[in-house]
């Protein structure tokens, strides 16, 4: 334990397991959400339907476990903040987002969560960042930008600043949850705060889809795709996102997810047939090089 009054957490498989699934599951759920908005499904509908979807799943999967159970209060700031911050204002932003930004584009930017939680979590969680985390930490920032390609960008086009700033506000939404269960540590499980989340943010989510756009065209494929993402990654997913929370440094948990965009693009050029460039293969290269050194142990004293 340091002597500065910060504290150290270690690195160990019951959170890079989970942070592997997390990864998984989220980014095949990219290119799959993309093949059903581009069959017609308007994309805060299906939002919604995720969300909605998720909800009854992990209802009826805590009841017939018997586990289910009402939040307390002592529940109430995380189940809020994943709910209404990690959820709701997450697709809300990347929705409004999408109307200025390519799609590709805006899986990579609101994954720069750690811009924001790394610093959070020296500031308000005490947390010491060792010095080849910041290395870590500049390589995932290195290998994002070469995935989001900022020279190719015209920043002179109308709302391009302002898509840019949704994604950048949905980037730091994801990350409150993680600094809230390690303030505030909820009384119930994560799994057993799941389907209320879920819930409350179909909720918040149903009057902005009604008012901003019709539902689109729902083809089986389309309906395919939300059972695969509403059904087995957004739930399966967001547990395991919880757990990688819990289990691994904050740092080393944002370096992590960063992961995520880059494996999505890789399975979008594999399933989809999108272009795979050299700024892709280096980028990927960075993050998952910035992963590595993230989660060397450090020396013993």
């Amino acid at each position: 334990m340091p002597t500065d009054g910060r504290v150290t957490q270690p690195v160990t498989w019951r959170g890079l397991l989970p942070l592997a699934g997390a990864v998984l599951l989220f980014s095949s759920a990219w290119p799959v959400t993309k093949e059903a908005i581009g069959q017609g499904a308007a994309p805060i509908w299906f939002a919604l339907g995720r969300t909605a979807m998720s909800t009854l799943v992990t209802l009826v999967l805590l009841a017939a476990m018997g586990r289910l159970a009402w939040p307390g209060r002592r529940d109430m700031p995380f189940f809020l903040s994943v709910a209404l911050s990690q959820l709701a204002l997450f697709f809300i932003c990347v929705h409004l987002a999408l109307v200025w930004v390519q799609a590709g584009r805006t899986s990579v930017i609101t994954s720069v969560t750690l811009v924001f939680t790394v610093p959070a979590s020296v500031l308000l969680l005490r947390e010491r960042v060792p010095r080849r985390r910041w290395i870590a930490v500049a390589m995932g920032v290195a290998g994002i930008v070469l995935l989001m390609g900022p020279w190719s960008i015209d920043w002179t086009a109308p709302g391009v600043l302002l898509g840019h700033a949704f994604l950048l506000v949905a980037a730091a939404a994801v990350g409150v949850p993680m600094l809230v269960i390690r303030m505030r540590p909820p009384a119930l499980s994560m799994v057993q705060l799941l389907p209320w989340s879920f819930g409350l943010a179909s909720l918040v989510l149903l009057p902005f889809a009604w008012m901003l756009e019709p539902p689109g065209q729902w083809g089986t494929g389309a309906l395919v795709a939300l059972g695969y993402v509403g059904g087995i990654a957004g739930p399966i997913g967001t547990w395991c996102y919880l757990l990688t929370m819990v289990h691994l440094p904050v740092v080393v948990a944002s370096v992590g997810f960063l992961m995520t965009p880059a494996a999505g693009l890789l399975l979008s050029a594999l399933w989809l047939g999108e272009p795979l460039g050299l700024d892709l293969a280096i980028g990927t290269a960075l993050i998952i090089g910035g992963v590595a050194v993230s989660v060397i142990p450090g020396r013993q004293r």
